[in-house]
């Protein structure tokens, strides 16, 4: 019974992956429920698993009293001495009980509560095993196809990677081999639900790390990723060693090294930054190739105005903006591209409107737009101290500048307003001529339909009947012939 029960407990630790504690818990849970379904569940009834014998031993436990009311809880100091000859009032005393008389009924339960115990600790096994792992790159079978989701075969369980976590225009078939990022583990009703991605930045990451040694050995770090699915990403990488060149080492001798991932990511284009401390610098890492002009930094909400030239535009921004989206999200900054030609439209405009500012030049104007006052609200709603302070001593009167602002907002407003009028009134003539015309073509074509219906009201010319004329026709007529 020793080896035979030591054994599977053995086999089943190691197929299910399951301690073998928890085991023998799971089995002695179930001996004590087949036990008190058998006795009784009014009974203290323990069972210890011994593991020189293999056997699961019950023990009953009862209380030694000077007189017995309960016969399953108590017990007199007489028959307890026939057990233990040491004992005495108080004690709890542990009688061993037969299970060779619990019978099939008993029998069953034990073995449902034995698998019951069993499935929840693979459960919170296979749980415990994947949530270590949640970050990694792992592998599985293409299963099934359920609502859309694939089904993946992890050897010990079942994964989901949901539509949305597939990369845009990709196929599986069933039975093929698939590498997955482990994004989240669940845990459910039904058990471990496991939430795999294809699509997740890190998944990227760990591709690199996969394919570039100096990333997994640490020479190389990896300080940030962001991806548009399918169709391009950038990631950032930095090395504190002089001697190594990180964006190399991540694209490989002829490119070999950023090629496998590029395959495994179904053709994605990926573009290699050299981080920088400097967060400047970072942005026009990422925003390259594109030249940057000018940079116009606002730390308070962590946003950038970057200037390029003209012929630069579209590059930088790149094709429905994914260049400056993607480069936003790799360095954690709000980033607003503009045109030199269109910066110097916006300054032209706010330095017209200004004018009347006695003092104000363009080194004034350039600093009140470098520091984010690029819009008369801005200048409107800021005090005069600001101002004073950004423009120095020397320069325009900031009172005045304020004032100067706060005019030219209502002159704005009210010309928009007037505008606004005209424009309604002229629609209101537009419409009313409209009216006026249709009305006419109403009129008219009333008209002619009364014209037509007259010739019916008052009936025909039977002169001009050519039917009443063929039958006067004389014999000798064309139409008799």
């Amino acid at each position: 019974m020793s080896s035979s029960l030591n054994f599977i407990l053995d086999q089943v630790s190691k197929e299910k992956g399951i301690p073998k504690e928890i085991l023998v818990e799971a089995i002695e849970s179930a001996m004590v429920t087949a036990s008190r379904k058998k006795l009784g569940p009014g009974r203290d009834i323990e069972a210890r698993f011994n593991e020189e014998t293999g056997d699961i031993e019950l023990y009953e436990f009862v209380d030694v009293v000077e007189h017995p009311e309960n016969s399953y809880t108590e017990i007199s100091l007489e028959e307890a001495r026939e057990f233990d000859a040491e004992a005495e009032y108080g004690d709890s005393l542990g009688l061993k009980l037969d299970t060779s008389e619990f019978g099939r009924i008993a029998a069953q339960t034990a073995k449902q509560v034995i698998m019951q115990k069993i499935r929840e600790a693979e459960r919170e096994s296979i749980f415990e095993e994947f949530h270590e792992r949640i970050g990694e790159v792992i592998s599985g079978t293409v299963q099934r196809v359920e609502r859309g989701n694939l089904v993946i075969n992890l050897g010990k369980t079942e994964a989901i990677l949901p539509r949305s976590e597939t990369i845009p225009r990709e196929t599986f078939r069933q039975g093929e081999r698939v590498r997955v990022y482990l994004l989240d583990v669940k845990m459910t009703l039904k058990g471990p639900q496991i939430i795999l991605s294809r699509t997740h930045p890190g998944f990227l990451i760990k591709l690199f790390e996969t394919e570039v040694p100096e990333i997994y050995e640490g020479i190389i770090t990896v300080q940030g990723a962001a991806r548009e699915p399918g169709v391009r990403a950038k990631i950032a990488v930095y090395t504190n060693d002089h001697d190594v060149d990180p964006v190399g080492a991540c694209v490989g001798v002829r490119g070999s090294r950023v090629q496998n991932v590029v395959q495994e990511l179904k053709g994605e284009k990926i573009d290699i930054i050299r981080w920088n401390p400097d967060e400047v610098r970072y942005v026009c890492n990422a925003l390259s190739p594109a030249q940057i002009s000018k940079i116009i930094l606002d730390e308070n909400n962590r946003a950038m105005e970057i200037i390029v030239p003209d012929d630069q535009l579209s590059l930088a921004i790149g094709r429905r903006g994914m260049n400056v989206r993607l480069a936003s999200r790799l360095t954690g900054w709000k980033l607003d591209v503009k045109s030199t030609s269109r910066v110097a439209d916006d300054f032209d405009r706010l330095f017209e409107l200004l004018h009347e500012v006695e003092g104000l030049d363009n080194v004034a104007m350039e600093l009140l737009y470098d520091n984010g006052y690029r819009q008369l609200e801005d200048i409107a709603a800021a005090s005069p101290e600001e101002l004073a302070e950004i423009i120095g001593s020397d320069g325009p009167d900031a009172e005045q500048l304020v004032a100067c602002a706060i005019g030219a907002m209502e002159r704005l407003r009210e010309e928009a307003e007037q505008a606004r009028l005209e424009a309604e009134e002229s629609g209101e003539a537009e419409t009313e001529a409209e009216a006026e015309a249709e009305a006419e073509v109403v009129e008219v074509a009333e008209g002619e339909a009364e014209g037509e219906k007259a010739p019916d009201a008052e009936g025909v010319d039977e002169s001009a009947n050519p039917v009443e004329d063929e039958k006067e026709a004389p014999a000798d007529s064309p139409a008799a012939d």
